[in-house]
């Protein structure tokens, strides 16, 4: 069995893209947790507003993201607004470079 920690799973998901602002949902600080149990992943995100038309299928790429990092086997996105998003507390440096928050 291959010890995963959140850093690995984090690094698979970076190369998911909100499809509105083609922005990594890691540098948008829409992961707000991750656990790991064994080879299963819990990861608890946000979007950027309750009402996002992508939500389905950017849950779904965060989803099949997850199970590309080695050792996880399942995984489960929980989708939540508390708190809600807020570029200037969640998004990364990067993230704010490009969304121009300063």
């Amino acid at each position: 069995m291959i010890l995963v920690d959140e850093a690995a799973i984090r690094e698979s998901l970076f190369d998911v893209e909100d499809p509105e602002m083609k922005i990594s949902v890691i540098d948008l600080g829409l992961i707000y947790g991750v656990r790991i149990d064994g080879e299963h992943a819990e990861i608890d995100m946000t979007l950027t507003s309750p009402g996002c038309p992508v939500a389905p299928e950017l849950m779904a790429a965060v989803h099949r993201a997850a199970l590309t990092t080695k050792g996880i086997e399942s995984a489960h996105v929980n989708l939540t607004f508390t708190p809600l998003w807020d570029p200037k507390i969640h998004a990364t440096e990067d993230g704010k470079f490009e969304l121009g928050v300063f």
